[in-house]
């Protein structure tokens, strides 16, 4: 009998073969934490009593939610992280570096390895082909202390999507898809596994797209073959040496088969207060927006902003939007800049903030007024993500996001593309 991906990847951590439904212990390759969940991590490493993670140059602390801090608390909380870097030589990834799901995938996380994360979308680099999941801090802390964790091997959907998208449609879109048809607790605790043309298709930010939404439906990560492209972006990141040829069982047995056809995915909206309840944008044109966000682990990547840039260069933001654009990485920043990206969206109207989480997370640069709407490329739109519950949080790909900060409403691409 064959093996998931999931299964595949853990049993290469583990002493003995695992298959789906197994409790096992598993060797940890990375661990990760960000500025949220780091200072809990921190106490909790230090409540074990040794001196030092078990490989320090592969536990990373990430300074990217609140950055640069808004606050004396989360200052504080900055300061605790530097100094446990200083002393036990983890690496430290300053603020202004970028969001921690988007440089774990540029310098850290490698093909067939095990990431263990104090964040729910450290599922991204799944798109690598490694098992990236995200857990509570006390547990990131022990797999940063002893190199290895305890878990309970997934069962997996095989999500097996072919064709060939419409003009307009983006990863974003079959993401959002997807969520809709099987719900946002839809796969608790399962490894979505993609795979199909489109999916061969896709280039390694969209792929990064699926991954990191995967835990909007549930799931414990979600996982890709390698492939060339998988290659080509190593190589790119001057990383190419880690790659690893990871690939589908014929015979593997999986708990669903979930078939879509992508010529049949239309722009979609995940509209307030749950990522799974969805509608396609050609139904929300009454809905007024005050503010727009690109950006995020999500839908932050210098693809993202070269679509965005491609609508929004044509007329400017509509006088009543606040278009917040914020660079996934310093890399994609730079990369932006060298394009003309970034001043192209300043002239149209948009302030750029700098790389990180911005205002995804509601702690800073964009928190919702009262009764405010904002359409978002962010993963989440549950009341008062963005810091006011008496907000409301639309989600979208870049294209409808930037469409819809020229428009004023929700407005679907699609009849400019």
């Amino acid at each position: 009998m064959g093996q998931t991906l999931a299964e595949k990847i853990i049993s290469a951590h583990t002493e003995h073969p695992v298959k789906a439904g197994d409790l096992c212990i598993a060797k940890v390759d990375v661990t990760a934490v960000q500025d949220g969940t780091g200072p809990l991590t921190i106490s909790e490493f230090k409540k074990l009593g040794i001196d030092k993670p078990k490989n320090p140059q592969r536990m990373i602390l990430f300074i990217d939610h609140a950055t640069p801090s808004p606050r004396k608390e989360l200052s504080n909380s900055h300061m605790v992280m530097r100094q446990f870097a200083k002393e036990t030589g983890a690496v430290l990834s300053e603020g202004g570096m970028g969001v921690c799901h988007q440089r774990l995938v540029e310098q850290f996380v490698n093909p067939g390895e095990i990431l263990c994360g104090a964040d729910s979308h450290t599922c991204t680099s799944g798109a690598l082909g490694a098992f990236a999941t995200g857990m509570g801090s006390t547990d990131v802390a022990v797999a940063s202390a002893l190199g290895k964790t305890w878990l309970k091997v997934p069962q997996s959907f095989k999500v097996v999507v072919n064709g060939v998208f419409r003009q307009g449609v983006f990863a974003k879109d079959l993401m959002l898809h997807l969520i809709g048809l099987i719900g946002a607790d839809g796969a608790t605790y399962k490894a979505l596994e993609f795979c199909g043309s489109t999916i061969e298709a896709m280039t390694m930010s969209e792929r990064f797209t699926l991954a990191n939404m995967a835990v909007e439906a549930g799931a414990k990560a979600g996982l890709f073959a390698t492939d060339e492209k998988t290659y080509a972006f190593l190589e790119q990141q001057k990383r190419e040496h880690a790659f690893k040829h990871i690939d589908f069982d014929e015979d593997a047995e999986y708990e669903r088969v979930i078939n879509i056809d992508a010529s049949e995915v239309v722009p979609m909206v995940a509209c307030p207060h749950t990522v799974d309840n969805v509608k396609p944008v050609s139904e929300l044109s009454s809905v007024k927006v005050n503010q727009v966000f690109i950006g995020s682990c999500t839908n932050g990547r210098i693809e993202d902003l070269r679509i965005a840039t491609k609508i929004l260069k044509k007329q400017k933001v509509h006088p009543d939007v606040r278009l917040i654009v914020a660079p996934a990485s310093k890399e994609v920043m730079m990369q932006a800049l060298r394009e003309g990206l970034i001043e192209i969206m300043t002239y149209v109207g948009a302030s750029i903030i700098p790389p990180g989480c911005g205002p995804c997370v509601g702690v800073h640069a964009g928190i919702l007024g009262d009764g405010e709407v904002c359409l978002s490329t962010q993963n989440r739109n549950f009341q008062g993500r963005m810091g006011n519950p008496k907000g409301e949080i639309y989600l979208s790909s870049p294209a409808v996001a930037a469409y819809s900060a020229v428009c004023g409403y929700i407005a679907d691409p699609t009849e400019i593309l």
